[in-house]
């Protein structure tokens, strides 16, 4: 099951870490979001190592759908009602300056990139679709109302957003990080007041970046109650559809649509890490009955760590860590809230203010519906009386038979049928699974 990113690109590789080092900067995790943070730091004349337990690029980020937009689904709605106009307008500012940034960068770097257009269904809401291009209108964006689509269903209507982007991101990183300090295969054991303790040697930091998609230090900033993980399934169609933008259903558990060269993207089938979803069945039978003469030429699946009110966490890890800084939450736009999170850690690591800060912050209130939601299944997980147990936390796991994979249903962490942990915050293999 590999992405089409994966293959078709040649991978850089570093080396481990051999022996003791000292860094300015830390960053553990070499997916998007810790590269771009390595790669703005070092240009920004900061000396920062990143280490990464297996291969940069080998999480989660290998397995996005790549698309550079400022719309994160049906969102600023509620997002105005909840925060106000002015924190809604710094939020879409900073997707803005990021698809800006990505689009500086790619000049420079061979990724296939191209601008396209970006559209938010609904299948049957139409003015929660006019309330999210008012929305957008106000603070700022010009969005229009599209009743018609190249979709092929009908829709109660969409919100257009004109000259978005989309890219090859394996191709974009491996390019950006060549020159950068990275050591692969090297995994975080234990964190001690500015020391890490790695399986290669011990590295002496002043600031650290955790960028480990779901955040590693239990202990710390409540995480396990902030965050819950999401995952979403993907088949690359070959004879199917060139659908000229980038489409996606503001239902959580609907479509979305995009082209790399000859090939469509259909995503869907989503559902809480560990319940049931639609998973491939369901994008299969979609391409059967829409795209009759379509062939499959690759599928994968994706999680997403999700917050508890759709804006990620970006800054202090907590206010106990003063020198520890965490990114996670990205809500499935990773592409330009990795770009944010790089552009704002980048400053707070060197003690500047960023305009945007205060709007990702970590610290910012957690009463929310979806902690309710988060509460309730970590309790069941708990007290659910079955084997295997989650090394994390305890908690009850189930086994996927879409993936042959268990799953944690209270935090997200995912291991082989033989035990072999496949996503974290679990950060160690599980030895008593037997299939």
């Amino acid at each position: 099951m590999e992405s089409v990113w994966s293959s078709n690109t040649h991978r850089v590789k570093f080396e481990s870490l051999k022996g003791n080092k000292s860094t300015d900067v830390l960053i553990i995790g070499g997916g998007i979001a810790g590269i771009l943070c390595a790669y703005k730091l070092k240009n920004a004349g900061v000396d920062c190592i990143l280490t990464e337990a297996t291969e940069i690029c080998s999480g989660i980020t290998k397995n996005t759908t790549a698309k550079i937009t400022l719309q994160h689904g049906a969102i600023f709605h509620k997002m105005i009602k909840r925060f106000g106009v002015d924190k809604a307008r710094l939020y879409v500012q900073a997707q803005v300056d990021a698809i800006e940034e990505y689009a500086r960068l790619s000049r420079k770097n061979d990724c296939d990139y191209e601008i396209k257009d970006s559209y938010v269904y609904s299948l049957d809401d139409r003015t929660k679709i006019e309330r999210e291009v008012n929305a957008l209108n106000k603070i700022g964006v010009k969005a229009s109302f599209q009743r018609k689509t190249e979709l092929p269903f009908e829709i109660a209507g969409a919100v257009g957003v004109k000259n978005q982007a989309q890219f090859h991101p394996l191709k974009f990183l491996y390019a950006i990080s060549k020159d950068l300090s990275i050591f692969e295969h090297t995994k975080v054991l234990e964190l001690k007041p500015n020391k890490a303790i790695t399986n290669h040697g011990v590295i002496t930091y002043k600031k650290l970046i955790i960028a480990t998609h779901f955040p590693i230090l239990n202990k710390h900033g409540g995480y396990f109650l902030k965050l819950y993980q999401h995952r979403s399934y993907v088949v690359a169609l070959k004879n199917a559809q060139n659908v000229n933008g980038m489409y996606v259903d503001e239902s959580e558990t609907g479509l979305s649509f995009r082209n790399y060269g000859k090939l469509l993207l259909l995503g869907g089938g989503a559902h809480r890490t560990g319940k049931q979803g639609g998973c491939w069945q369901e994008l299969e039978a979609f391409a059967k009955k829409h795209y009759p003469k379509s062939k499959v030429v690759a599928k994968w699946a994706t999680q997403d760590c999700m917050t508890l009110d759709e804006i990620p966490y970006i800054g202090q890890y907590s206010s106990s860590t003063p020198d520890i800084y965490v990114a996670t939450g990205f809500n499935k736009w990773g592409m330009t809230n990795s770009m944010v999170a790089a552009d704002i850690l980048c400053d707070l690591v060197q003690g500047k203010q960023n305009r945007y800060a205060d709007v990702f912050s970590p610290s910012r209130s957690i009463l929310r519906p979806q902690l309710a939601v988060n509460v309730f299944e970590s309790t069941m997980g708990l007290l659910t009386p079955t084997t295997p147990r989650c090394p994390h936390l305890g908690c009850a796991l189930k086994y996927n038979p879409a993936e042959h994979t268990w799953d944690c249903t209270c935090h997200g962490s995912r291991f082989t049928e033989k035990g072999e942990l496949i996503d974290n915050p679990a950060t160690d293999d599980n030895r008593k699974i037997r299939k």
